[in-house]
């Protein structure tokens, strides 16, 4: 009985920090999308609140992070429990990351405004670029809400083509620094915003990886597992 009660009381545990994680992915998700908000209207207030709104973000990391070191000392997971545990830590992690991208986007927009250039090279390029990435995002951590493994698969490659896109961008806007040297700061900071997007799709696919960790126990981090899967799926 005192097993059964335990195993009772982790799952509560377990489900309360998944629910902050969750929490705390709706949060970066608005982070980024106010960003890239006032990246588009250079709207330097709102670009304030989305710096500030960083620390947020940063305090329920630290606060997540301690819950799980707790339940790992007071429950002792094993097997497949600690798997989830240690996925839970590392996907807070990421989300912390994807804060501090959204951050670097909306300072980038405050020192636009500040020099009062407007962001012309590849704007409407970066703006597809941060939709596929806002969309890899919501989907990784409905897949991770859910376990499902077989979309979080899918989602892995999908990465791709926010890398191809980040690599189009770059291309085009050192052509355009090179034909121009009077856009070269407008287009730097054009390019950090890129840059920012690639690693916030980077870090949606990770929360991806650990889906696949959590239900099947392998570590696929620098595999071509999710290829190899959706070839023999073909």
């Amino acid at each position: 009985m005192p097993a059964e009660h335990s195993s009772r009381q982790y799952e509560q545990d377990l489900e309360a920090i998944r629910s902050k994680v969750l929490l705390m992915g709706g949060m970066v998700e608005k982070q980024f999308h106010d960003a890239m908000s006032c990246f588009r209207s250079l709207n330097i207030i709102e670009a304030e609140r989305v710096i500030a709104a960083d620390v947020e973000v940063k305090n329920l990391e630290v606060a997540l992070d301690d819950a799980c070191s707790h339940l790992i000392v007071k429950r002792q997971p094993a097997a497949n429990d600690l798997r989830t545990v240690m996925a839970t830590i590392k996907a807070i992690t990421d989300l912390e990351r994807i804060g501090d991208e959204a951050t670097k986007i909306a300072r980038a927009a405050r020192t636009i405004h500040q020099r009062g250039i407007v962001p012309i090279a590849h704007e409407e390029a970066v703006r597809v670029m941060a939709e596929s990435a806002s969309e890899l995002l919501h989907d990784a951590l409905d897949f991770f809400a859910r376990l499902d493994v077989k979309q979080a698969t899918h989602l892995i490659i999908r990465d791709e083509i926010i890398d191809r896109e980040f690599r189009s961008v770059m291309r085009n806007v050192i052509t355009f620094m090179m034909e121009d040297p009077r856009t070269i700061s407008a287009s730097l900071d054009t390019l950090w915003v890129a840059k920012a997007i690639e690693r916030i799709g980077d870090h949606a696919k990770n929360i991806a990886e650990y889906v696949v960790y959590v239900v099947e126990g392998k570590d696929i981090r620098h595999t071509d597992y999710a290829t190899t899967q959706n070839l023999s799926e073909s």
